[in-house]
């Protein structure tokens, strides 16, 4: 049976969204074996009227994030490998260009050749100005400083792409129906149930959400809140340009010409000709150019934010009704009106650089629209709130191949998968929004902010100040602010760095802690290193109630919890164990810590920051109906007391005797301290002496002015999460989504004490394999040579005496009790040997440094 336009009335997996995420998935889908794959789009196929018609296709694989970077290099892969009718593949490899006018942008220039290394994007350099001109002739090499060159980037146009893809899913089994609007997705406490469409009802199992700038009204229907947003640039054409004659192509006898001059109009012909050299973006004025035949497109993100609103949008419809398309505005193209650009317009810019522009008129002008999200990232993988339905979302023509190949082995073999192996998605994955994510005020102002961002440059520390501040507050949020704490924003709390409130500290401890000058001295305070130092020596009070706390209550939740953990999990009340949890593939989904806290309940803690709200989704995914799994992030306040006097600070006031006899290491009590109930952990992820305290959040600040009233003779100090990263990396313990993610294995990771091969959990057959064989990379421990030198992170550690990369900066801590910055990196096992030499590409200059016994305290 079927309905109108020979929808079927059931289906295993409805992708809702014909556009280049959607086609992507499918193929890739179908590739894995699926043949009951349907894919819904209200517009006309392949060219449905979204971002992917318009989009002028610039691929530029180079970012900072390795897994935008992993995909666009898979997406170039895969496009290069799809011919059109006539032979040529769809994608054109020109190279790509990003020019520099100031020495900020060399600079940034320069990090791009490290990143592209460490992620393996092939020959990455740098170019002189009168380099670029040779390879872009129209370049005015005067306006520049210099350029960086990759030689693989090149253009792809979406519409090809689309239309390529369905054919080759359609051949193995996949169906695409056009013109059909969906209007409802029905799930029950089950899951996804089926789809209501315009034409007719769907029965399905799984539905992938690939509408982008459409995602967030279909999602509401469902009380899902997806905090992503359409937003609004420029794009515009010039007429034919001399020096570009003879370069015009006709295109009209492309398969897919008619379809798209129907629904994008008379700009269809030019936006389908293409480039015949390197792309062009410059940064510094937020735009991008490539060749169409014998003119130039001109893209401009430099102009204020315009954030729709997603109720506003309408659909697409044949006759150039195109609802991701609006009217250019002329007043943007013309005037500097992007609030941190008000040296030059647009057009001044773009006639600066290429002066064969200067005076020519422009064509088929239009403000297209793409999809944002809070942290600019794709939007990926199952929605927690309902089984069955997945997201696609958030994601370029760049990356969507390698998100499509990603989220399709996602759903197909349990853990995402580029050819290479697993890829982490902690900072894609559409469960990583904490609640107050979904509201649409956070969601336009974060897009506003996002637009703002895209061609700045970002400090991999930069904490924004003007949007979306003061959402979360800690219990203790008011005696930070009377201590001056420097407050960042995580995950919408406001959480210490450090405290100005410590500044004598630096008359004791100042000649310990090197002068940063250069990119790794923003976002830094040397009052991070003082209060580490007093930590070590005497007695620190932090504050961490953000990080992610869980509570497991039900009859079997020991049984989950083993099936979960790949630890031993037979605790007995009151113990703790460290362990991990795994993915299907054997992947570190997690690293946590359990303390049985009665006979039938458990409390788990985790990371925070902006990426623990992945670890219950986690959980919840996995947990049966006998077991609740409640978020009590929120409900309890959290403090850790660390440090040679930590016993002492304590003891004058808990209601417990702090003896390792009596309160031995990994054991919990439940007490008081003076007048305020507390669960108390003897733990500390400063590696120091200590006990984190727990309390219902109504105590917390209570809880905090008690323990600082205890230690003042100790003279304790409050210390942020600067010191606290810097304390953790000399003991050797581990951040998930830094040095430990779901792309290392337990044993890779130096976990392997953490396993029990004598107990069954989630990954087992996989790590029970890692165990036995030979692992083609281990965690290793690195120290700069010279202890004035100071890295970040995700630069390429190479070897010391030649070029080849061996892997790259995971996490970079100063050590500030070691003396040294301290690198947790993964290398080939000959080189992770301790005592191994090996050099850091940072800056520019290569850091010698030696690999070390762990840990360095």
């Amino acid at each position: 049976m079927s309905h109108a336009n020979g929808l079927p009335d059931t289906a295993g997996t409805v992708v809702i969204g014909a556009g280049i995420v959607g086609c992507s998935t499918a193929y890739h889908l179908a590739e894995l074996g699926r043949d009951d794959v349907l894919v819904l789009d209200r517009g006309p196929l392949p060219t449905t009227g979204g971002s992917s018609t318009h989009a002028p296709g610039i691929m530029f694989q180079t970012d900072e994030p390795k897994v935008l970077s992993k995909f666009a290099t898979y997406s170039r892969k895969l496009y290069s490998s799809l011919e059109r009718d006539d032979g040529k593949p769809i994608y054109n490899e020109t190279g790509g260009i990003e020019v520099a006018r100031s020495d900020e942008r060399m600079d940034y220039l320069q990090r791009r050749v490290e990143w592209a290394k460490s992620w393996g994007v092939p020959d990455p350099q740098l170019l002189s100005p009168e380099e670029v001109a040779e390879k872009l002739p129209l370049v005015d090499p005067d306006a520049i400083q210099g350029g960086y060159y990759s030689p693989t980037d090149g253009q792809a146009s979406g519409v090809r792409a689309c239309a390529a893809l369905a054919v080759e899913a359609a051949e193995m089994g996949a169906q695409f129906v056009g013109h059909t609007k969906v209007e409802d997705i029905e799930a029950d406490g089950d899951g996804v149930q089926g789809i209501v469409t315009e034409n007719g009802r769907v029965e399905c199992d799984e539905v992938v959400v690939a509408t982008n700038i459409w995602a967030r009204q279909l999602s509401e229907k469902l009380d899902v809140h997806l905090p992503v947003a359409p937003v609004e640039h420029q794009y515009t054409m010039t007429e034919p340009l001399a020096e570009l004659d003879g370069r015009e192509q006709d295109v009209t006898d492309d398969p897919v010409y008619e379809n798209y001059r129907s629904v994008s109009g008379d700009k269809s012909e030019v936006l389908l000709q293409d480039p015949d050299r390197p792309i062009l973006r410059d940064q510094d004025n937020a735009m991008y150019f490539r060749t169409h035949g014998d003119r130039y497109g001109i893209g401009s993100y430099n102009h204020e934010p315009v954030v729709p609103d997603p109720e506003e949008l309408g659909g697409n419809e044949e006759g150039g009704n195109q609802a991701s398309v609006h009217e250019f505005t002329e007043e943007f193209f013309e005037n500097a009106t992007h609030p941190d650009r008000q040296e030059k317009a647009p057009r001044t810019a773009s006639d600066e650089l290429l002066p064969a522009t200067d005076g020519k008129h422009l064509d088929y002008k239009y403000n297209g629209m793409y999809s944002a999200s809070p942290n600019g990232m794709p939007t990926m993988g199952p929605v927690q709130e309902c089984p069955g339905l997945w997201t696609g979302l958030t994601t370029w023509i760049t990356h969507a191949g390698g998100a499509g190949k990603a989220l399709a082995e996602w759903m197909e073999r349990g853990v995402p998968r580029l050819p290479d192996g697993p890829i982490d998605l902690r900072n894609c994955d559409v469960n990583r929004f904490a609640p107050h994510a979904g509201s649409w005020d956070f969601t336009r102002d974060l897009a506003d902010e996002e637009y703002r961002n895209l061609y700045s440059i970002v400090h991999p520390k930069w904490v924004r100040t003007e949007y979306q501040r003061d959402i979360r507050r800690t219990p203790m949020y008011h005696s930070h602010q009377d201590l001056d704490a420097e407050l960042w924003a995580e995950a919408g709390w406001e959480a210490p760095q450090w405290f100005e409130s410590n500044e004598d500290l630096l008359e004791s401890y100042g000649e310990q802690i090197p002068d940063r000058e250069g990119w790794e001295g923003k976002f830094w305070s040397p009052l991070e290193g003082a209060e580490s130092l007093h930590v070590r020596e005497a007695v620190g009070l932090h504050d961490m109630t953000s990080f992610n706390k869980m509570e497991l209550v039900g009859p079997h939740v020991d049984e989950f919890l083993q099936q979960l953990c790949t630890n031993d999990m037979d605790l007995d009340v009151g113990q703790i164990r460290y362990t991990l949890m795994c993915n299907e593939a054997g992947g570190v989904r997690a690293d946590i810590t359990v303390t049985r806290v009665d006979e039938h309940r458990y409390l788990l803690l985790t990371t925070g920051r902006e990426v623990g709200q992945n670890h219950l989704a986690w959980v919840r995914e996995q947990a049966p109906e006998s077991v609740v799994v409640n978020d009590v992030t929120s409900s309890l306040a959290a403090m850790v007391c660390t440090g040679p006097d930590a016993r002492k600070t304590l003891s004058k006031v808990i209601d417990a005797d702090l003896s390792d006899e009596n309160f031995p290491f990994y054991t919990s009590q439940q007490t008081f301290v003076e007048n305020v109930p507390v669960t108390a952990l003897r733990l500390s992820y400063a590696g120091e002496l200590g006990w984190e305290l727990y309390t219902p959040s109504e105590y917390g600040e209570t809880l905090w002015e008690h323990v600082m009233d205890a230690g003042a003779e100790y003279d304790i100090r409050p210390y942020g999460n600067g010191a606290l990263d810097s304390l953790r990396i000399e003991k050797g313990l581990r951040l998930w989504g830094e040095d430990l993610h779901t792309e290392h294995d337990p044993y890779e990771a130096g976990l392997g004490w953490a396993v029990d091969l004598d107990t069954e959990f989630i990954g087992k057959e996989a790590v029970a394999a890692a165990a036995e064989g030979n692992v083609d990379r281990k965690v290793a421990c690195l120290t700069l040579d010279d202890p004035e030198q100071v890295v970040l992170a995700d630069r390429p550690v190479l070897t010391s005496d030649g070029d080849e990369v061996l892997g790259y900066v995971h996490a970079a801590e100063y050590g500030y009790t070691v003396g040294a910055c301290v690198i947790y990196t993964y290398l080939p096992p000959e080189f992770a040997e301790p005592g191994t030499d090996v050099e850091v590409l940072y800056e520019g200059e290569r850091y010698a440094a030696t690999v070390r016994d762990e840990p360095l305290l």
